[in-house]
């Protein structure tokens, strides 16, 4: 029936799956860009200390020119101009585009005011950016950023081996018997000649190894979407907002039984195959 289970679970897995590969393209590619040293560029104490030399030059010159709209203000204060100045819109308009003799022109250093302010703004940033690369270069230098380092690179070739072998099957139309984790524990074993019980530890290696994925790619996903939300959430649209995550989030694990299922053993698939249906 329309209402059953299986159909319903069927119609949430479309949605879950694509939403899963969106998920793990985004940790795949965020997750190595952050924790690998490869991708961090070199950053020296003489860069940020230019950059901060050329805030704070601008930093003065805002302040300089504010001073000068200031001192002018203060003329035409004690000359009595601001007294006799024009009310309403077009007084003010007037008050603005035209310069009295022996005056400065305020709108003019208004103007450079406002496009200095901006200049200091993106000067800010970059020097935070560049604090944050150095950061982030140190960090890479203790044992805890090498650790991260060396699973960003094993990740790495991990998706990439996913990204072939799910090419394989969809131009062969075939079902992975085996998972990667499974096959090279096989390959070393063989090669190695050691006694080993691969079917006892690829199962666990194999849950753990998807658990770490799919924790870390949500993670990933929430830390984004929350520096996202607070951008735009208020509190008319803050309900909205949990509502979303709350369907992304349980798409994604209802499609994460889905998929899972194809890393388990027979007699343990054939449990959620009876639970969710024949998908």
């Amino acid at each position: 029936g329309i209402l059953s289970i299986e159909q319903l679970i069927s119609r949430v897995g479309v949605i879950g799956v694509t939403l899963m590969a969106l998920l793990s393209g985004f940790g795949a590619v965020n997750c190595p860009y952050t924790y690998m040293s490869y991708f961090l560029r070199n950053v020296t104490d003489a860069d940020i200390l230019a950059l901060e030399r050329r805030l704070l030059q601008t930093m003065d010159m805002i302040v300089s020119k504010k001073k000068r709209i200031a001192v002018a203000h203060r003329t035409m204060f004690q000359r009595g101009e601001v007294h006799n100045r024009p009310t309403g819109f077009w007084g003010m308009i007037k008050s603005v585009t035209t310069s009295v003799p022996g005056s400065e022109n305020l709108s003019l250093i208004q103007q450079e005011v406002d496009a200095l302010e901006e200049l200091s703004q993106q000067l800010f940033l970059e020097t935070a950016d560049l604090h944050a690369t150095k950061e982030r270069i140190e960090y890479s230098k203790t044992f805890q950023g090498k650790y991260f380092n060396f699973l960003g690179y094993f990740f790495s070739i991990y998706c990439v081996w996913k990204i072939f072998m799910a090419t394989i099957n969809i131009v062969f139309d075939r079902v992975g018997k085996t998972d990667p984790v499974t096959r090279g524990i096989e390959i070393t074993v063989n090669y190695l000649g050691i006694q080993f019980d691969v079917k006892f530890w690829s199962q666990h290696i194999s849950f753990i190894l998807v658990g770490i994925i799919i924790v870390t790619s949500i993670r990933g996903l929430l830390i984004t979407l929350t520096k996202f939300f607070y951008a735009i959430s208020s509190s008319k649209s803050s309900n909205v907002i949990v509502l979303l995550l709350a369907q992304i989030m349980g798409m994604y694990f209802v499609s994460s039984v889905l998929l899972i299922r194809m890393s388990m053993p027979p007699e343990y698939r054939t449990i959620i195959t009876e639970v969710l249906g024949e998908l």
